[in-house]
């Protein structure tokens, strides 16, 4: 049983979990429709009739009319009230038609009851259709995978007994189970249906793919990296409808405006029929109380607000943004600031080592060995880098890791750290630090027993869509500030390149979140902060948007974020601010003309101008409007890429995307 937006709980049942189902075989649809087919032949009877024999035929034809209509939202208003002390708008609707049935008007009261549960049947239904988008993510999830044996052998097994560490063998057309990585060969993925990316990304050994990929060509061998019934899409589909559940500001708005409402209408009803009966004919001014009932009625305002979150929350997941609550869509489309983190957010997330300086205390090759060691236990997008280019790497022990600063333990007995500049010294290789950050290259310090022995350097590119993704925020009036734990020239180097002017740099975790509270008391209006690693997740908190770039990132970033992206294309951002305004806009535009209609219809009705009849007809068309107004935060469109950035990072990784854009923010370690 679903309770509606209105307030009112539908007696028969409404879509269960195949929410697609056709129409004529939903009973919560097929039952309205009939009482508005009874009610019409009843009409045609009545114009037609020449006996008492047709006016009797019409009479029950109404009556058939009315209890169809009736039974959709009768029964769950009193149910309401009774149970919960609700009152609810279906209530009002009940009240409506049992007096209009007191005071002989059988058609109009069927009338009411056939347009009321009519509206409550599309209101239903649209909002099966804004989420069984969502659902059907969970259809690219295939019953089976094919498993490799430890020798060599495949077996074919049920998604959810497959386990992390399981390598799967995806062959050209199938989809693939769960999250994972490729260990064997090169292919092509279609992820269109998972991240809205139209262009087939390619892929090969080292690269995560997420479930529900196609492979195009090829066949790949995947190890799994989350079981078969916790992956990426599961953690979508669930985030997404806990997002439909809470309600945002608007919605709490609209929810404030129509709780008293209710109670209110019912009230002025009743003062209507008590001063109208006291001065005038009481018969008919209970007639205009009955209008007034249905004229005030604040359906439409109370699904004015949810029909559009749950629409636009649920075609957003289409293109690969996760929108956790319809409170942060709705402060979405107020952003006028964006904070961005550098490593893994503005750039590729695929440094590539560069070179290794040592104070002659050491060899290149030990240092690089000692670094290695220390960074197979962190997660830091520089880890890898420093980790693939050793050809040795000794065992360490005691590795504790400070997020945003470096990593250190013991190695042979000895204490190695290694670090950002700012937290180790560099000593003689100062200068040499510096020069090399001046050329864009992030650096990172090797300490043993507490002395410097090494510096080594990493390149991160930028991504090939940054600076394309930075001029669409300036063409958007949005300020954007790069935040960043790297050095100053480093973080310099690469805003040149995106086309960023308002670098802060050498920030420490709670530095960020500091930034982002200084960049809103500014007066920049509400700031977005986008970032992917776990030294973002205070800032990501502290933000009025918190953005997590790709949902398999860090948990802590996707936990503190209000948003997630599936996918890693930077043109998502301005793509998602511009369907959040577009449904802010929707909002405000069925909020007013819900209240609109509410204005116009009382004094029409209460002057008697307007009939019951006519006012139920009135209202209820506003309200069909609302909800196909709400839906149009639905429409999306297609983001094309500009190339595969994967097939560009393997024949481009010496090369820097350059683009142009106003201010903006990075954020690293």
């Amino acid at each position: 049983m679903t309770t509606s937006a209105c307030g009112c709980e539908p007696a028969g049942p409404v879509a269960g979990p195949d929410e697609s189902a056709s129409w004529w075989r939903n009973g919560a649809v097929l039952i309205p429709v009939f009482s508005g087919l009874t009610l019409l032949l009843g009409v045609i009877l009545e114009w037609l009739a020449n006996g008492p024999g047709a006016e009797t035929a019409a009479a029950w034809l109404f009556w058939t009319a009315l209890l169809l209509g009736a039974s959709q939202f009768v029964p769950g208003a009193v149910r309401g009230l009774l149970v919960r002390g609700r009152l609810s708008i279906g209530l009002l609707m009940t009240i409506s038609a049992a007096g209009a049935v007191g005071l002989g008007f059988i058609e109009e009261a069927a009338a009411l009851a056939f347009l009321y549960s009519i509206v409550e049947a599309l209101e239903d239904r649209a909002m099966d259709k804004a989420r069984s988008g969502l659902r059907a993510l969970l259809a690219l999830i295939p019953s089976s995978a094919t498993v490799l044996g430890a020798t060599g052998g495949t077996r074919t097994v049920p998604v959810e007994s497959l386990e992390r560490g399981d390598v799967l063998r995806l062959v050209a057309g199938e989809r693939l189970a769960t999250d994972g990585i490729v260990r064997v060969g090169q292919s092509s993925l279609d992820v269109s249906a998972i991240t809205g990316e139209s262009i087939p990304v390619e892929v090969g050994p080292g690269d995560a793919v997420l479930a529900g990929s196609i492979n195009t060509s090829g066949v790949l061998e995947v190890e799994a990296t989350a079981a078969g019934t916790d992956n990426s899409l599961t953690t979508v589909v669930e985030l997404v409808e806990q997002a439909q559940t809470e309600k945002g500001e608007r919605a709490r708005i609209a929810d404030r405006l129509a709780r008293p409402l209710v109670p209110g209408v019912l009230i002025l009803a009743a003062l209507v029929a008590l001063i109208g009966s006291i001065f005038g004919d009481s018969g008919l001014w209970i007639e205009r109380a009955l209008v007034v009932l249905v004229a005030a009625s604040p359906c439409a305002l109370a699904i004015s607000v949810p029909i559009t979150v749950v629409s636009a929350i649920g075609a957003a997941s289409k293109f690969g943004v996760i929108i956790k609550s319809g409170a942060a869509f709705e402060r979405m489309g107020y952003l006028r600031h964006v904070a961005v983190d550098k490593t893994g957010t503005l750039t590729r997330n695929q440094p590539t080592f560069t070179q290794v300086l040592t104070t002659g205390n050491a060899a290149q090759d030990e240092v690089l060995s000692w670094a290695a060691a220390l960074e197979t236990h962190s997660t830091h997008p520089l880890a890898a880098a420093i980790t693939a280019a050793a050809t040795e790497v000794p065992a360490a022990s005691a590795v504790t890791e400070s997020a945003g600063a470096g990593i250190a333990g013991l190695i042979d007995g000895a204490h190695i750290a290694v670090g950002s500049p700012r937290w180790l010294d560099p000593g003689p290789l100062a200068d040499h630090v510096h020069a090399m950050e001046a050329r864009g290259i992030t650096v990172v310090v090797v300490h043993r027993d507490d002395h410097p022995v090494g510096a080594i350097g990493v390149r991160d590119e930028l991504r090939p869509e940054a600076g394309e993704a930075m001029t669409s925020l300036a063409s958007r009036g949005m300020g954007v500030t790069m935040l960043t734990g790297d050095n100053a020239r480093t973080a310099d180097a690469l805003a040149v390149e995106a086309g960023i002017t308002d670098v802060r740099a050498e920030l420490r975790p709670q530095d960020k979140a500091q930034a982002i509270a200084e960049l809103r008391a500014d007066g920049r209006g509400p700031v977005a902060m986008i970032g992917d690693g776990v030294n973002d997740a205070p800032a990501l908190a502290s933000a009025d948007i918190g953005i997590a770039m790709g949902a398999t990132g860090s948990d802590a970033a996707v936990e503190s974020a209000d948003v997630a992206f599936t996918g890693d294309d930077l043109r998502l951002i301005p793509r998602a601010i511009d369907h959040a305004r577009r449904g802010r806009r929707v909002i405000n535009q069925n909020i007013i003309l819900s209240l609109a209609i509410i204005i116009v219809l009382l004094p029409l009705a209460i002057t008697g101008i307007l009939g019951l009849a006519a006012v139920v007809l009135v209202h209820e068309v506003a309200e069909v409007f609302v909800i196909l107004n709400g839906l149009r935060a639905a429409r999306t469109r297609q983001l094309e890429r500009p190339s595969s950035p994967r097939t560009a990072d393997r024949d481009d990784s010496r090369h820097m995307h350059a683009g142009t854009a106003p201010s903006l923010t990075v954020l690293s370690r």
